[in-house]
């Protein structure tokens, strides 16, 4: 999957990382000099221009990538830079900031594919947006401390284990299970992992891949916010 993030700053260059980190392409647009040197040091392909500027957009390739991701602090560019990826067929992700503009926003923005709020949710969010199933950011509790839950696939290797034999990372800890159509609820040391079930963890941010790698297995880190 090829992605394009417009805005290059704590958030859309963590968003990049994680991204990338999982085996997509990623594509970087920003206009502040430093910002873009930055995330070309890290070796991302960068654009430096105006995000909200089509011509800029198109040089970055918004006619060939999969999803964009408008994650600067500024809401018009955002939202411009959606409409014009909008147009060019690929999934669109705004990010806002202020709750209260949230219905001004996704009234003239209906098409845009989610709107993310980066400061609660964390870069895992806006990336879970972008990249669309098995996986869910629920809340940042710190800046490296988050609440995940996670879907049980075919692929899981703890699949058909009961919660009482899981054994997690040390830097992450089982908060609630929930079978596949049920909701969330205390977990019971005798339930039993099967394919749908969901489960909330708490882990530090560097915990998460083991800790998907464990209840995803190696199935699309496909995600969404909640």
């Amino acid at each position: 999957m090829h992605v394009l993030i417009v805005g290059a700053g704590r958030v859309g260059l963590r968003t990049a990382r994680i991204t990338q980190n999982e085996g997509h392409e990623v594509t970087v647009v920003d206009n502040d000099y430093d910002k873009a040197e930055r995330a070309e040091n890290e070796g991302f392909d960068v654009v430096e221009g105006d995000g909200s500027d089509e011509s800029t957009l198109e040089r970055a390739g918004v006619d060939e990538v999969d999803a964009l991701g408008a994650l600067t602090g500024d809401l018009n560019t955002n939202f411009v830079a959606c409409m014009v990826g909008k147009h060019h067929g690929c999934r669109t992700v705004m990010r806002i900031d202020e709750d209260y503009r949230e219905n001004i926003y996704r009234k003239y923005a209906e098409e845009v594919d989610e709107i993310v709020y980066p400061e609660r949710l964390g870069a895992i969010g806006a990336k879970n947006a972008l990249l669309g199933g098995n996986v869910t950011a629920i809340a940042d509790l710190a800046e490296n401390l988050q609440i995940v839950q996670f879907a049980v696939t075919d692929d899981a290797p703890m699949q058909g284990y009961t919660l009482s034999e899981l054994e997690l990372p040390s830097r992450a800890r089982l908060l609630a299970f929930g079978k596949q159509d049920d909701a969330l609820g205390l977990p019971l040391p005798d339930d039993t992992l099967e394919v749908g079930d969901r489960i909330a963890v708490l882990a530090e941010f560097d915990a998460l891949d083991d800790v998907r790698q464990i209840l995803v297995g190696d199935a699309d880190a496909a995600t969404e916010v909640v």
